[in-house]
């Protein structure tokens, strides 16, 4: 099955192991294959921008799909995941869906999974910050400060 992708002037886009960068005017491309990788740029994280735990998970899953020798991420991911069931076991029933994901070969599933994740460490933070604003700040006071 095909698929249809329109890029804006200048977006970039993960096929297989290339990056395309689209031109100053919009495009539309057609690609057909199997089992190849695609990722807009929109969904792909680099080292710079993995800025926290979950983020760091979405990272290495989303080299797992654009590896050709996904089991070389598997334990730099397990490391991760351990650390965040460690911190926050409400996570798992995330965590478990994107480990079936994994192991059933479905990396595309388990990056979408791995979003969710992102979204759930958002949601904790955005209530720890509602609840503790005092502590926040001081926290914000502290990293400024270094």
């Amino acid at each position: 099955m095909a698929l249809k992708v329109e890029l804006r002037p200048h977006e970039r886009i993960i096929v297989g192991n290339c990056v395309i960068t689209n031109t100053d005017q919009r495009a539309r491309l057609l690609i057909d294959g199997d089992n190849v990788p695609i990722l807009r740029e929109r969904d792909i994280l680099t080292p710079e921008t993995a800025d926290t735990p979950a983020k760091l998970v979405y990272l290495a899953v989303q080299l797992m799909y654009i590896s050709p020798d996904p089991q070389s991420q598997h334990g730099t991911y397990f490391n991760l995941v351990r650390d965040i069931v460690t911190a926050v076991p409400s996570a798992w029933p995330i965590i478990e869906s994107i480990n079936n994901n994994i192991m059933s070969g479905d990396l595309y599933r388990a990056l979408k999974d791995a979003r969710k994740l992102i979204a759930y460490e958002d949601k904790l933070r955005e209530q720890f910050q509602a609840t503790h604003p005092k502590d926040e700040a001081a926290k914000n006071d502290v990293s400024t400060a270094a």
